[in-house]
């Protein structure tokens, strides 16, 4: 612990504030009674009859009391396990107001108004007498009734015959979870989980500067060669590219900056201020969890440093397709390029447990197993915490590298600008990208600056070519919101769907020091003969990535499972889907709607994904394997103490468990919990519109001077982290735009203000 204590010491990352309250008078006060009542049924308090508080405590008896408090007390570090372990066990949720007002933040921001009211018809419901009485079998509001009766008849909810009650389990779970992993007062300290990295020395960044305007009620107008909307992987390339052609270059992004000094945010910070509808993207069937980047650097400076090239069965497969490009020489030089500059890697990479689980489970069967490439300027970067921000610049993203150069050779930037549409004329004939018009808000309201009041300001950028670079969730939208025509925006999305497991060894491990994914299975990528199928790879073992998407049984069930993380070792069934869906706007606020379903083809190889992962887990003498799996129990070795018996995986409770596993094949979506950290091909490359959005050089079907740079112009799935694919196209396509732009100006960067 000595080395945490120093870490910890040593640095104090800069605070970071949260927008403001979201207004919760769209429920009445007593809806949020009703839904808090609720959550402290999900996880509750818990005493004994003897230190009972209130109906809101759920009551086990003294014998209980006493394993449960041994049992964490082996978990726990330091000398005052007992103490904890019972203040971890008799705190709420309802009464934590920093809980409270997450749980509100998340419904009130980023729930859709479908969402919102479905949600409140059945809580108005549970406060009438007759749908009290139809939907808990009592007459009796259910926030008046024991924890015990709550818990049964919320359980009860998982499967019911009633599809809204369905869907607000399976909301209601997923909120409560992912806030309370957040804001609990003792998780942290239960797991010896460090607010700061022990490992990684804080490093300060490059210092970007980004243009502000004044108050005013007229649009504010600045002419530039080049727009790129979007500061992610895509756009950050192309920036680079283009400006050390010597052309002017501006980049907006929606979001805001924030410096290495703020990394690693706390959770309930990093997700509101660093990710998309502050990670809490859902498909329109509960089903899927989708974590997008929303920040400066985009998805490069909260992903974990995956560097994977696309592989040569994906690029025959998309030059098949009519896009030679893709088995060319050009497009293995644009690879190493983008590799280069960011120092990718395997030589200096230390993996830590977890992956070392993974690397050594993988050859003792025999599987195809490798080490991930790093993007970590050819240096050691042994940091799991990444996906809050990287506090040492260890991690060579965006910010890191291709923004940097950009900046220096004269690019200009704009932050909490959110583009309402492309401006286009006529020329020859022909549809032109002319500019770009957006609306910018300052970043004074809550994060900062000069500490005045918010601006808000229209600003008109005419620019000679546009490049949207705002990632598979929001590029299409903002085409559609531009007026172009094309069946094909926003279709043929594509996830990579992933399922978790969890192993937990008998040994403390610290899941969360080290690299976060530094290995890769490759055994079972290709199961249709047609480069279809699963990866193992593992997790970013942050307490609120990890815990929170496990299934939840019971209250004290979910916080043992919680307090065991540090014990415990991740997998995910990385999945190249055959089958896609769909991007949308809302009806109402035209945000990100996705409706995407793992089809039974692409379940059918995620099972064997985790049948993979749970064999892995068991030859490295894990004593338990969990999955996110509601209807499959977790495995649970028989006797921990056989790790090297001869029968290895034959093991007869294993292969039981793993029938009953495939028995369910290919499971049942709604049971599943999947999620997908990867984004790709809403507006996908083709060689016709009528199949395709952009053409093989990215530009926009039917128009001039607008192009689409990022890992929606995928032509199907990379099969890989798709970094790596997505700076390569950018790389290429940049260096076309600034060849068709002929010579630039004499003088470098900068832009004119109108």
């Amino acid at each position: 612990m000595a080395n945490q204590l120093e870490a910890e010491s040593a640095y104090s990352p800069r605070s970071v504030s949260l927008p403001p309250a979201p207004d919760v008078k769209f429920w009445s006060e007593q809806q949020w009674t009703t839904l808090f009542a609720l959550a402290d049924a999900v996880i509750p308090s818990i005493r004994t009859a003897a230190t009972v508080n209130s109906s809101a405590d759920k009551v086990i008896s003294t014998g209980e009391w006493d394993t449960t408090i041994t049992k964490l007390s082996t978990l726990i570090p330091g000398p005052d396990a007992a103490a904890l372990a019972k203040e971890y066990l008799e705190e709420d949720v309802s009464s934590n107001p920093i809980f409270r007002a997450t749980v509100q933040r998340i419904i009130g921001n980023h729930v859709h108004e479908e969402g919102k009211n479905g949600f409140g018809l059945v809580l108005n419901a549970l406060n009438s007498r007759a749908g009290s009485l139809i939907l808990t079998g009592s007459t009796t509001p259910i926030h008046q009734q024991p924890i015990a009766f709550r818990e049964k008849v919320f359980r009860g909810w998982d499967t019911s015959r009633l599809p809204p009650l369905r869907a607000v389990y399976r909301g209601l779970t997923a909120t409560v979870k992912k806030s309370w992993v957040m804001t609990s007062p003792t998780i942290g300290r239960v797991l010896g989980f460090p607010r700061i990295p022990v490992h990684g020395k804080p490093t300060d960044g490059f210092p970007f500067e980004f243009l502000q305007f004044p108050a005013g009620d007229k649009p504010e107008t600045i002419e530039t060669d080049v727009v790129i909307v979007g500061s992610g992987c895509g756009g950050a390339v192309t920036a680079k590219n283009l400006a050390e052609a010597g052309l002017k270059v501006l980049v907006v992004e929606k979001s805001y900056s924030y410096s290495s000094q703020h990394f690693p945010m706390p959770a309930n910070e990093g997700y509101v201020n660093m990710f998309e509808n502050a990670g809490s993207s859902m498909s329109d069937d509960g089903s899927m969890a989708v974590l997008a980047g929303s920040t400066w650097g985009g998805g490069g400076t909260v992903n974990w440093s995956a560097s994977l090239q696309t592989q040569a069965y994906v690029r025959q497969e998309w030059a098949d397709a009519g896009l030679p490009f893709f088995t060319s020489l050009e497009f293995q030089k644009s690879l190493d390029r983008v590799c280069d500059r960011m120092g990718v890697n395997t030589e200096n990479v230390r993996h830590n447990y977890g992956n070392n689980v993974i690397l050594e489970g993988a050859r003792k069967l025999g599987y195809a197993a490798g080490t991930v490439p790093q993007n970590t300027g050819n240096g050691e970067h042994y940091c799991g915490y990444c996906t809050l921000g990287c506090h040492s610049t260890g991690k060579k993203g965006p910010t890191e590298s291709f923004l940097t150069d950009a900046a220096e050779a004269g690019a200009i930037f704009i932050e909490g600008f959110h583009a309402d549409k492309v401006v286009f004329t006529k020329e020859n004939g022909k549809r032109k990208a002319s500019g770009v018009q957006g609306t910018w808000t300052s970043r004074d309201s809550y994060l900062g600056l000069r500490g005045e009041g918010t601006v808000q300001r229209k600003v008109n950028i005419k620019a000679k070519k546009v490049v949207i670079s705002s990632g598979t969730l929001n590029s299409p939208l903002l085409l559609l919101r531009s007026g172009i025509k094309n069946s094909q925006i926003g279709k043929n999305l594509y996830l990579h769907p992933v399922m978790l497991g969890g192993a937990v060894f008998e040994d403390e491990v610290r899941p969360w020091e080290g690299s976060a994914l530094t290995t890769v299975v490759n055994e079972f990528e290709d199961m249709d003969g047609k480069g279809h199928g699963v990866k193992v790879e593992a997790v970013a073992m942050m307490p609120s990535v990890f815990i929170s998407v496990f299934p939840w049984r019971d209250g004290l069930d979910y916080k043992l499972w919680a307090a065991g993380m540090s014990h415990s070792t991740s997998f995910i069934t990385l999945t190249k889907d055959r089958d896609a869906g769909r991007v949308y706007p809302d009806p109402v606020d035209g945000r990100a709607r996705i409706d995407y379903a793992v089809s039974p083809f692409d379940r059918k190889h995620i099972v064997e994904g985790l049948i993979a992962s749970a064999k892995i887990a068991y030859i490295s003498g894990a004593k338990e394997f969990h999955t996110t799996y509601r209807d499959l129990p977790p495995f649970v070795r028989p006797d921990p103490s056989s790790t090297d018996a001869p029968e290895g995986t034959n093991d007869a409770a294993l292969q039981n468990w793993i029938t009953e596993l495939r028995q369910k094949c290919p499971l049942n979506a709604e049971r599943a919990l999947f999620a997908s950290a990867h984004q790709m091909g809403t507006c996908r490359m083709g060689k016709s519109p009528k199949s395709s959005v952009v053409d093989p050089d990215c530009q926009v079907w039917d128009t001039d001077g607008l192009y689409v740079v990022d890992a929606s112009v995928f032509p199907s799935a990379s099969g890989v982290n798709p970094m790596v694919t997505n700076m390569a196209i950018a790389d290429w396509a940049s260096r076309n735009v600034a060849r068709s732009l002929g010579e630039p100006r004499s003088e470098r960067g900068g832009l004119a203000r109108l």
